[in-house]
């Protein structure tokens, strides 16, 4: 007797009309991981990629090795991180607002995501390189990227220090370890594998981290990105934030039939863990030892950070059209920010109060900062830029014809 064939097609946890339903996902106790040499290898990390590493239990207590790896970490370095995530924040809410009043094309928050830049990049070290996506604009912030730079990138006016020579939300800060970012999904990745190589051959001790979405995995630079990181063992660590969906495609599309993007990656020989992406100090700790690990020799290692895409993909996105309106409030690793807070507070380093006073100080200073770039032009209020500009910053010594070109504009 022949089977009939039929076509499997992944379906979200819930639709629109649907109750939000995460029942299917295994989320292990914490602690229960322990914490890998450093030369692990790809065959001795299936239990790091198809479990979850996580430090902060259910009642904001750190508990286990990972927690005792970062257990050097002082107060100051966790309120460092709570002020990162809440800057952020801040920045999201007010940029959101200003392309909704029409003062910008376009902007992608990273709501829910934010513990994942923040920790990454305060492990990072001067000349190390970040290879990001468009929603990682929280590593400019860990990495004191001042706010009239960030965002005159996202108006584009004279307070550009790119000088309007790029989309809004694709940041460059070559001083501040943030590549520029790519339109073309997934180059990023291939990428950070070159300069790792780069880094190798120069023998200059810097690594390389590139950064991709659940939704990009399935897109051809993934997979080469890994089979040279294979191959070559450059110093980069390869992140993929699974935040459950693409543009509006659930994740279950990119990822098939694999229990989780981290075990995916086994196969090129590649050791890599997952992670709570949404616990800030698991965050810091698998960082600091993917970081030391590539660092010191040991070839490319991949992280799988397990967290949600709270707020709509971008601003041209309506979230409510494939998901329920309440789903992120379900999400069963909870908030990043809230989850940090609460461990600070039973820690005796933090209060409600301060947490407010924090939130106001910070959202002040995220709008002042924005209304002092906001005098160089919106699109409410554009200040052109003169069109000698466009000559600029391209060839390091003019040709002939631009210059003949520019004479003839009357600059």
């Amino acid at each position: 007797m022949t089977r009939q064939t039929k076509l499997n097609f992944p379906h979200p946890p819930a639709r629109p009309d649907e109750t939000p339903d995460f029942s299917a996902i295994d989320i292990p106790e914490a602690g229960i991981l322990d914490v890998p040499p450093p030369d692990l290898k790809a065959a001795d990390s299936h239990d790091y990629a198809q479990s979850l590493i996580r430090i902060l239990n259910d009642q904001g207590d750190a508990v286990g090795p990972w927690a005792d790896y970062i257990a050097d970490q002082e107060d100051e370095s966790l309120l460092q991180g709570l002020r990162d995530m809440l800057k952020m924040r801040a920045v999201d809410k007010r940029l959101l607002n200003a392309q909704r009043q029409g003062k910008t094309s376009f902007y992608l928050q990273c709501t829910g995501e934010e513990a994942i830049g923040c920790g990454f990049q305060r492990q990072l070290e001067q000349g190390d390189m970040n290879f990001p996506t468009y929603r990682q604009q929280s590593l400019l912030i860990a990495a004191d990227y001042p706010l009239r730079d960030l965002m005159g990138q996202i108006y584009s006016n004279a307070c550009d220090p790119l000088q309007g020579r790029q989309l809004p939300i694709m940041h460059s800060a070559r001083e501040h370890g943030f590549f520029s970012i790519s339109g073309n999904l997934g180059t990023q990745y291939v990428q950070a594998v070159g300069w790792a190589m780069g880094c190798a051959l120069r023998g200059n001790g810097k690594i390389a981290a590139g950064w991709i979405g659940d939704g990009a995995t399935a897109s051809n630079d993934f997979n080469s990105a890994l089979l040279s990181a294979s191959v070559y063992q450059p110093p980069v660590v390869l992140n993929i934030v699974n935040n459950q969906w693409a543009i509006s495609t659930y994740t279950g599309v990119a990822s098939g039939q694999s229990k989780t993007y981290a075990e995916r990656v086994l196969g090129y020989g590649i050791p890599a863990l997952r992670v709570d992406g949404n616990d800030y100090l698991a965050v810091i700790a698998v960082s600091r030892w993917a970081i030391q690990r590539a660092r010191n020799g040991y070839g490319p290692i991949a992280i799988e950070w397990f967290t949600y895409r709270a707020a709509p993909h971008s601003t041209s996105d309506d979230p409510s059209a494939y998901r329920p309106k309440d789903e992120a409030l379900a999400w069963p690793l909870g908030d990043p920010v809230e989850r940090l807070k609460t461990h600070m507070i039973k820690r005796g380093i933090w209060t409600e109060e301060r947490h407010a006073q924090s939130e106001a100080e910070l959202l002040a200073e995220a709008t002042a900062e924005q209304k002092e770039v906001e005098k160089y032009g919106t699109f409410v209020n554009p200040q052109p830029i003169s069109p000698a500009e466009i000559f600029r910053g391209v060839y390091a010594d003019m040709p002939e014809h631009l210059r003949r070109q520019r004479q003839e504009m009357g600059y």
